[in-house]
């Protein structure tokens, strides 16, 4: 009986033992599809898991991340010991002993759960919660027909994670498995990584956490948002302490450490990162579409397209840091003040009006129909419902932006909300490295949070008075020096089948006064280019911006000497660039280059140049911008001298469109050029005193302030100077103090014997 008992016993066993290899062969096999796939050889080689791709600024800081899952990896080296003492001490104590299954801690939790009848965790080693996060062993997606066999399902799913644990420990070693769970694991808060934990819940970089620090972000693994320092801090606290009573146990921290760690609070520095936070929102989505088709165009050597939200490009842009953060105090600081003068001026009365002042009727009606909120409700409820009305007056918590109090918590209904943001001033500013092209600073709005529309490169408005250099482009390339003398006196140009164009100056009067053609674009004469532009004809002008680096359409008109055709502030920086870049134009780009999760480089771009005038040319114009500094009345004459002092040579024009709806300033020096637009979202939206909204007093102060900050910082290298001259002598002489009139292309004023030039 008893040789009977043994033999059954034996039987048993090796049934069990090579039941249990037939069991394991089948899982690794998936045979006949009742398991699930495993991951292959080369998946485990290279496991893909969602990763951030990351956009860097020229000198080094990382502006923002894309992603579905924010996560973005970090290096063994990168961690603090204190990171990886706290995760072994609290979930695998013989981690650098077993072989990816803890044989002993897999019995301890046998023991406990079927005999002693104790709930018992840890069973799972740090190489299977790895399988777990790359591989998504526990997804729908990974199971097979036996998965829908409950008690049989974990069983499956605890043999696979077995088997991806062993692979795992042949493919790498402890140091990378520990990084690769480290990188992949959820914390919470939308940070999936060690990296962006860190980030998010203290403000660092892995390597610079604290013992306590560590142990809150350990606890998190048990369970996120039971154990979040957030939402629950006296749970995380609690959790925080046994991981801490852990690291004792296992010789990681002294009685003495352990006590006092324990009495100290959590500390937070907390901020979920998002798309509406840190530097650079704008430009940040203006990149974005190009990079969803750059990613749409080029192909992995799998043939599959790359993915910006998951497969951790670096992306490193030609932003300074520094100067974009300038730039955004500029235009916070300037736009602040803006906003309530206008507001202070408006009074009680909407700022949308018409050209005689008066306030245009159903505005909001008409705009209200623009929005994506009015086409839902018309997709709901049909045109002309009158359910439509009802639902854009309905009352609804709302949280809005203003500049003295921050965000606001209020009651709005679509149309209150819409009336609001319409008394909204917008700006956008661009700075450029003219010898580069390297775009340095870029602030599309007030606030991207709240104000989506980009201002630099989507914004096209009228540039006013801010075009007239290329009317004296032309005039220059044409033979005209800047000494050319003009009387600054009304001009009319007879247009074929429409009334004869005669502009007047911004003051509606007329000096009679004999002036260079330097000094009427510092005073921004409008008689002067009106006068250049019939001697030389709107079709070589338009050659001429176009040659410069306009890209609009741009209507062969006379009155585009005044700038009554849309462009847009990039294309006008890249334009001004010219002038300072010897005649060469380069179209501004801000991509510098595009790498691999691994440091691979996948693009690198070529800057885009041309020769657009000559060297002398260029030069001249220079000259002539410097005339709003230097000519007496210039319009850039209000620039603080401090920015002038030390034999500084700085350039700029003012532009001003009728009603003021458009304010620009354009402002160059030997190292940068910058581009400034202030108005309203709609024209209709402006100033009602001209004097106030024009260009000199909405837009030049964020540039000066802008220079300001960047001549303070000597880190950027960026120094005041001389415009450098061209190395072969000028052919003509541009003294104009010294210069004799007849020397001029024309000896005396001929306006009359010209009169009809076209």
């Amino acid at each position: 009986m008893t040789q009977k008992l043994i033999k059954y016993i034996w039987i048993i066993f090796l049934a069990g033992f090579f039941g249990f290899i037939i069991f394991l062969w089948s899982v690794s096999v998936n045979f006949l599809g009742l398991y699930g796939e495993l991951p292959d050889f080369k998946a485990l080689e290279n496991p893909q898991s969602e990763l951030a791709s990351e956009l860097y600024s020229s000198d080094g800081v990382l502006l923002g991340t894309y992603f579905r899952e924010n996560r973005s990896p970090v290096t063994y080296n990168d961690l603090s010991p204190n990171v990886v003492n706290a995760l072994i001490a609290t979930e695998d104590i013989r981690f650098k002993e077993h072989s990816g299954i803890d044989f002993q801690s897999m019995g301890r939790v046998l023991f406990k759960s079927l005999i002693l009848r104790q709930g018992a965790g840890g069973g799972s080693t740090l190489s299977q919660q790895t399988a777990k996060n790359l591989f998504k062993t526990r997804n729908q997606e990974s199971q097979g027909l036996l998965s829908r066999i409950p008690g049989l399902r974990m069983l499956i799913i605890k043999t696979k994670e077995w088997i991806v644990a062993a692979k795992l420990e042949k493919a790498y070693t402890k140091n990378e498995i520990l990084t690769l769970y480290l990188n992949t694991s959820e914390f919470g808060s939308n940070a999936y990584g060690i990296k962006t934990a860190a980030k998010t819940f203290f403000d660092k970089t892995p390597n610079d956490l604290n013992v306590q620090e560590s142990a809150v972000l350990v606890g998190l693994f048990k369970a996120p948002t039971y154990y979040s320092p957030v939402f629950n801090p006296e749970n995380s606290l609690r959790r925080r302490n046994t991981v801490l009573a852990q690291m004792y146990k296992y010789d990681y921290l002294s009685k003495t450490e352990l006590d006092s760690l324990k009495a100290l609070p959590i500390e937070l520095d907390y901020r979920v990162q998002s798309h509406n936070q840190g530097q650079a929102q704008y430009f940040r989505e203006v990149i974005k579409e190009d990079l969803i088709k750059w990613t749409k165009e080029n192909l992995k050597t799998d043939g599959t397209s790359y993915d910006l939200y998951g497969d951790g490009l670096k992306v490193f842009t030609t932003i300074d840091s520094r100067m974009q953060r300038f730039a955004e105090e500029a235009v916070d600081e300037h736009m602040r003040d803006l906003q309530k003068r206008f507001e202070q001026e408006m009074g009680s009365r909407d700022p949308w009006i018409d050209s005689n002042g008066r306030v245009i009727p159903n505005f909001l009606e008409t705009q209200v129909k623009r929005t994506e909120a009015y086409r839902n409700l018309v997709k709901r409820y049909g045109n002309n419902a009158d359910s439509i009305d009802i639902k854009l007056n309905e009352k609804k918590k709302m949280r809005v932006f203003s500049w003295d109090k921050g965000e606001i918590d209020t009651l709005f209904s679509t149309m209150d909300s819409l009336r609001y943001y319409k008394k909204h001033l917008q700006t956008g500013f661009v700075s450029m490295d003219p010898m580069t092209g390297h775009v340095k600073a870029w602030v599309g709005g007030v606030n991207q949070k709240y104000f989506k529309y980009d201002h630099v490169k989507k914004g096209k408005r009228q540039p006013g008075s801010t075009f007239k250099p290329f009317v004296y482009a032309a005039a220059i390339e044409n033979g005209y020096s800047p000494c050319y003398t003009v009387i600054d006196q009304p001009v009319e140009i007879n247009i074929p089948g429409q009334p004869t164009w005669s502009p007047k100056n911004a003051n509606s009067k007329f000096s009679y006064e004999k002036m260079t053609i330097r000094k009427a674009m510092g005073q921004s004469i409008n008689s002067v280019t009106a006068y250049m532009m019939k001697k030389l004809s709107p079709k070589v002008v338009v050659e001429t911006a176009k040659r410069l680096g306009i890209t609009s359409e741009l209507e062969e008109v006379p009155a585009l000497a005044l700038g009554t055709t849309d462009v847009t502030i990039y294309e006008m920086v890249g334009a001004f660039g010219t002038f300072v870049n010897k005649g060469e134009h380069i179209t501004p780009f801000y991509i510098d280059r595009i790498e691999d999760k691994n440091g691979n480089l996948l693009y690198q771009f070529t800057p885009k140049k041309r020769p657009a005038i000559s060297e002398e040319h260029a030069y001249l114009m220079v000259y002539m911008l410097r005339g709003g500094f230097e000519e007496g009345g210039g319009t850039s004459q209000g620039v603080p001298y401090a920015l002038r002092d030390g034999g500084n040579e700085l350039g700029g024009k003012t532009g001003t469109t009728q009603n003021a709806s458009d304010g620009w300033y354009m402002g160059i020096s030997k190292d940068l050029v910058s581009g400034v637009w202030v108005g309203g979202d709609d024209r209709a939206i402006h100033f009602r005193n001209w004097a106030n909204g024009q260009g000199g007093r909405t837009a030049r102060p964020i540039w000066v302030k802008f220079m300001e900050k960047v001549y303070a910082d000597p880190s950027l290298g960026i120094t005041k100077g001389p415009f450098p001259r061209p190395e072969r002598p000028l052919s003509i002489e541009i003294n104009c103090d010294e210069y004799e009139t007849q020397s001029n292309r024309y000896s005396d004023f001929d306006y009359d014997a010209r009169r009809n030039d076209f």
